[in-house]
């Protein structure tokens, strides 16, 4: 069974490549790149020179830039690159791992760092050249590292550094080869896109010329050639996900698509049936699957939450199986995007966050031809720029990400029915008390955990033991790194009273106040 990419990128536009060692952030390099309008194409670190070469043939390429990673570069088995890449006379910037392994196979030092700096440091820019042109003085930048460089190769300037990390940033200005030890792409950087924009053109010297309008038409494209006259069956949720790559198969095949709504029992309070009302309305071949009960029963006794989600998956696409083998369908279609495989650990050398059910939580005797994946390389913003283009309703296009698995995965340890219930009313208490405050434009997601501890509690005269809700709510743009938002109290006050009045099994409520990393935005 082969996962097939619904999106081509191939064209002959400006080009950066990334080489990707494995580092959680590859992508939303590749993402920040795109939002400069340049196109940017992802390449395994593996990659040879006469292989990069040879895509000059499609590509304009300008630069390449080097991901973080997981490893350590003097670690025996290291991901590493063809040393030839860095006498190519491209210009090359590395990130973190990158910036790592272009000063050591340069011939200079790297070693484990007497401390390491996760969040947000503070460096002092000594050179603001290259990539740092402009941006002089103090810089609040995003660190993750444990390694630093000791010495730098002949050639090499130290451009700024911080109270652990004597070389932050390197330039080898005859090479044009750059290094940051910090990752100008997350958010937390505070001037990260001047540093890219630096890169890209004022070292790289690129035209803006890269945009994503004729996604869609590119995408119906490459489903028609993948698919061909077969049949597919797609896992449609309702979310902005599942839905546009529902509406843009259904463009490309039209009647050999079957929409397939699974009823697990895990979706938020009314959420089943809003989703019926709508796609019933569409006129495409829609189909609702009632699977509560099977899905309670397999997940009995289940607690740990790698195995339930892979429960999940694998029940998810036994129930897509049986309607597929009805409909004659042999292609199944998903709405996977980018940040769901990369904590999969999908990306080349990748550490595994947690399992998605449509990701790694799909079974290996998969009874389908192939999985068919339109958005797999897009960011939620892009999928829902995509969606209002198609027409899908502000509701759904606005809709916040929801997890395949559901409520099963907010409820820690093992799921059941009393505590889907308990938590479905939580969750509805959450979602009204902060949009009706008005609150819920700057958020990403924000809803309730029902954890595996019980409290002890007052009510009236009497001890009370219950249940603890904790609630999640974050600030991001593209769920990749996420802050916690500064709900206000009065608000945070509102929801505690209402969830313990209104559900007197749970007697305790917190709010989480950690950002991602070092956490996930969900708890499982």
């Amino acid at each position: 069974m082969k996962v097939l990419d619904g999106a081509d990128w191939k064209m002959t536009l400006n080009t950066i490549l990334i080489l990707d060692f494995g580092g959680q952030y590859c992508h939303l390099i590749a993402r920040r790149i795109r939002q400069l309008r340049i196109r940017s194409e992802i390449v395994p670190h593996s990659i040879s020179r006469d292989e990069i070469a040879s895509l000059s043939d499609k590509y304009s390429i300008k630069g390449i830039i080097f991901s973080g990673g997981p490893d350590s570069v003097y670690r025996e088995g290291a991901p590493a690159c063809n040393p030839g890449i860095l006498t190519m006379g491209i210009p090359i910037l590395g990130i973190c791992y990158g910036h790592h392994l272009l000063a050591y196979m340069s011939g200079g030092v790297v070693s484990r760092g007497e401390k390491g700096e996760y969040g947000i440091s503070t460096v002092d820019v000594e050179r603001p050249v290259g990539v740092l042109k402009g941006l002089g003085g103090k810089q609040e930048v995003w660190m993750s590292h444990g390694d630093t460089i000791r010495s730098l190769p002949d050639g090499f300037e130290a451009l700024a550094s911080s109270v652990n990390c004597p070389v932050a940033a390197f330039a080898d200005r005859d090479q044009m080869i750059f290094g940051l030890q910090w990752h100008p792409e997350v958010t937390h950087t505070k001037n990260g896109e001047q540093m890219l924009r630096n890169f890209v053109f004022e070292v790289c010297r690129c035209e803006p010329d890269w945009r994503m309008g004729d996604f869609v038409d590119r995408a119906i494209d490459e489903i028609r050639r993948t698919v061909g006259d077969s049949k597919c069956i797609i896992a449609l949720s309702g979310g902005v996900d599942s839905s546009t790559a529902a509406l843009i198969t259904e463009k490309a095949i039209d009647k050999n698509l079957a929409a397939v709504f699974v009823d697990h029992g895990f979706m938020r309070l009314g959420e089943p049936e809003s989703v019926k009302e709508f796609f019933s309305k569409l006129g495409m071949d829609f189909s609702v699957v009632d699977a509560k009960n099977r899905f309670l029963k397999r997940l009995e006794g289940v607690t740990d939450p790698e195995k339930k989600r892979i429960v999940i998956g694998e029940e998810f696409v036994r129930v897509f199986e049986e309607i597929a083998a009805k409909k004659g369908a042999d292609f199944l279609v998903q709405g996977t995007i980018y940040p769901d495989r990369i904590e999969s650990g999908q990306g080349a050398g990748a550490d595994k966050i947690k399992s998605h059910h449509n990701v790694a939580g799909l079974p290996a005797n998969l009874r389908f031809r192939g999985v068919v994946e339109p958005l797999r390389d897009l960011y939620k913003d892009e999928v829902r720029e995509v969606a209002q283009k198609l027409g899908l309703p502000l509701e759904i296009v606005r809709r916040q990400p929801f997890p395949g698995p559901g409520l099963a995965v907010r409820v820690m340890g093992e799921v059941t029915l009393e505590k889907i219930d308990l938590l479905k009313y939580a969750d509805k208490i959450v979602a009204e008390e902060i949009e009706k405050e008005g609150l819920d434009a700057g958020l990403w997601q924000y809803f309730a955990v029902l954890l595996d501890t019980m409290t002890t509690g007052v009510r009236g005269d009497s001890r009370a033991y219950g249940h603890v809700v904790a609630i999640r709510a974050v600030e991001s743009q593209e769920a990749m790194t996420a802050s916690f938002a500064r709900i206000p109290f009065e608000a945070l006050e509102r929801i505690s009273t209402r969830i313990t009045n209104e559900l007197p099994p749970i007697v305790r409520v917190v709010y989480d106040i950690t950002n991602k990393p070092p956490s996930t935005i969900e708890w499982e």
